[in-house]
């Protein structure tokens, strides 16, 4: 059995830049800190949007463009973190197609 970390939720997160400091990024486990590190998340927020299909298209293919820049960049956060923004996306409309089923 894996064990994990327990996720530092006593960082001063709203001082922290962790472009200039990565050595203080934490994995976290499922979402756990995804709205806290920046400035990433002011990047990556603003297009995430999964309502519709076509909206999920449009936001993951801006996402992942983030992602390949970030890579471009050997930024590993930027990288994991467009990758767990992608990956709340992909769960977040696997529970909305879900929900329409039940109502039919």
């Amino acid at each position: 059995m894996k064990s994990h970390r327990k996720f530092n939720y006593d960082q001063d997160f709203k001082a922290i830049d962790f472009r200039e400091q990565p050595e203080l990024y934490q994995i976290g486990v499922g979402e756990q800190g995804v709205l806290l590190v920046e400035p990433y998340k002011s990047e990556i927020l603003p297009h995430w949007r999964f309502a519709t299909p076509d909206k999920a298209r449009e936001s993951s293919a801006k996402i992942y463009a983030l992602f390949l820049e970030y890579k471009q960049r050997g930024d590993f956060v930027g990288m994991d973190m467009a990758r767990r923004f992608l990956q709340m996306g992909i769960t977040r409309a696997a529970l909305r197609q879900s929900q329409r089923r039940q109502k039919i």
